[in-house]
This record gives structure tokens, sequence and C-alpha cells, in this order.
């Protein structure tokens, strides 16, 4: 179980890592080019679409870094109780805070696959007919991965517990 948990780690870390890489270096090139194209080329090059662009690359972003953050156990948590407990209560206070998160971010994530299908109703676009729905799915997929994410971590904590070690090495 342990290996296969692993495996499916390193695969997600692979793959948010080439996204976090891509997507920041694209943003970082299109608003470099559109710096230039405004303040030194009289906005000649003019990009339309490139304004919007970076804004959809931020949310990309975000959403991302978050499942790269909660694939850390770097995210944003108050954790007061575990620097009072020690030993087995610490794992086990994880794995209730941590099911608590995973439940949070799927119950997110499921409001948010509803706004996107509601979005396709609509029949918003945007980079020339682009449906606007494409460029917001990333957050009912962000919050699915985080809570995904979580439910691993409770998985090794459990696990953990089950074979004897400490819990301080499963997140």
């Amino acid at each position: 179980m342990k290996k296969l948990l692993d495996s499916l780690e390193r695969a997600g870390r692979l793959a948010e890592n080439t996204a976090l890489v891509l997507l920041l270096g694209t943003m970082i090139g299109v608003s470099v080019f559109q710096i230039i194209n405004r303040e030194l080329l009289g906005s000649t090059f003019a990009i339309a679409w490139a304004d919007e662009l970076v804004k959809i690359i931020v949310l990309w972003l975000a959403m991302v870094g978050s499942i790269a953050a909660a694939r850390d156990n770097r995210h944003i948590r108050i954790d007061l109780i575990t620097h009072i407990l020690s030993g087995p209560l610490v794992t086990w206070a994880r794995i209730v805070v941590d099911v608590f998160a995973a439940i949070v971010c799927g119950v997110i994530g499921w409001y948010a696959y509803l706004l996107i299908r509601e979005e396709i109703s609509w029949g918003d676009t945007i980079f020339n007919n682009t449906p606007l729905w494409i460029m917001h799915a990333i957050v009912p997929l962000a919050f699915a991965l985080i809570s995904y994410q979580f439910v691993v971590r409770v998985a090794k904590l459990v696990h953990s517990l089950f074979a004897g070690e400490s819990g301080e090495t499963a997140g």
C-alpha cells in the first residue's frame, strides 16, 4: 500500500511542478512582452488577449500552487493542539484535521463544479470564442486534488499508526 501511495505522490508532484514551471514561464514571458510592447514599441505588436491570458494564468498558478502546498503539507494550518499533544495523540489530531480539510475541500470542489456547469449554460467566451468555463475548470479540479492530497495524507497517517511508526513522517 505504501509503495502505491508513494508512486501516486511522485506522479502528482511531477505533474504539479511541470504545470507550475510552464505557467510561471508563460506568465512572465507574456508580461515582459506586453511591457516592452507598450513602453518601447508603442503597442505596435499589440496582442488584444494578452492581459486576459495573464489573469487566467494567475488563477491557474494560485490553484496549482495550492495543490502543491497541500502536497508538501505547507498549506495554512492552525495547529496549536499538535504542539500541546505528544505521541500518537498528535497523529490522531492530524487525522481528524486532515479528514475535515478533505471534506471541506471536496464540498468546495463540488460547488465549484456546479458553478462551472451553470457557467457552461451562460455561453461566455474568451480568446476568440474559447468557452470561459474551460479556463475556470481549474477551480473544481484543484479543490478535488487538494482533497485527494488530504485523503492520501490521512491514509499515510493511519498506516503509520498501525505500523507503529511516528506519524511525524507521514505528512
